[in-house]
């Protein structure tokens, strides 16, 4: 009947029922999770230790000249695969330091998505050039009196490290990859012009270049 006082009665959309309560909660849950780890894997890894790159840097200048006082090349390259595993030693240590800070300051794990991205970028060429490195020399000539050492293996040892740090660097701050691209530079000028001082070409790109931007690093992104 339409009569003059009816009213319709208004539709009331249903109430979540007890039973749908959890399955709202769980999704919303699930949402926020997502968004949580799409934000993270943008992010950009700024753990990189510079006062790490400092120190780094430093033992390779004292370390140029000490491999360049060396009477033959196995020697030579025992020096300066010394300097690389003391590199990782402070490097990994510093930067796991820095990691651990900033777990505890955030709502992050240790090893984040970037952190993941960062270390998988960098230690494939690391690996790569070490195999290199064992397979160019003549492991019984290098230790022949004042046997000389390869003479593509400084100019592979600062390209592949290059590499490594410009690949991981995709996924850092700035300077990062801006240091492995001079690292790759130099490398290339070691290659190209095998007449200049593979010691000099060391020192500069294991030594003053990694300085510079580890005092950069250091002052603009803590550590």
């Amino acid at each position: 009947m339409n009569g003059a006082g009816y009213r319709f009665p208004m539709a009331t959309p249903p109430r979540p029922s007890a039973h749908d309560t959890p399955a709202i909660h769980e999704r919303a849950l699930e949402d926020l999770s997502f968004i949580r780890r799409t934000m993270e894997g943008a992010s950009s890894f700024t753990d990189v230790p510079g006062l790490g790159l400092v120190l780094i840097g430093v033992s390779a200048l004292g370390t140029a000249p000490l491999a360049a006082a060396q009477p033959n090349a196995a020697r030579w390259m025992g020096v300066w695969i010394a300097d690389a595993v003391v590199a990782v030693l402070v490097g990994g240590g510093l930067m796991w330091r820095k990691m651990r800070q900033r777990a505890r300051t955030g709502d992050a794990p240790v090893l984040s998505t970037p952190a993941r991205k960062f270390l998988f970028g960098f230690w494939p060429a690391i690996l790569a050039g070490a195999v290199l490195t064992f397979a160019l020399v003549d492991r019984e000539a290098v230790w022949r009196a004042h046997s000389v050492v390869p003479r593509a293996l400084p100019g592979m040892w600062l390209l592949l490290y290059g590499l490594g740090v410009s690949t991981a660097g995709a996924y850092s701050v700035g300077a990062v990859p801006i240091m492995g691209a001079g690292l790759m530079a130099l490398g290339t000028v070691a290659l190209l012009a095998p007449a200049l001082s593979p010691h000099v070409l060391l020192a500069a790109g294991f030594g003053v270049w990694q300085i510079a931007f580890g005092l950069w690093i250091a002052r603009r992104h803590g550590g």
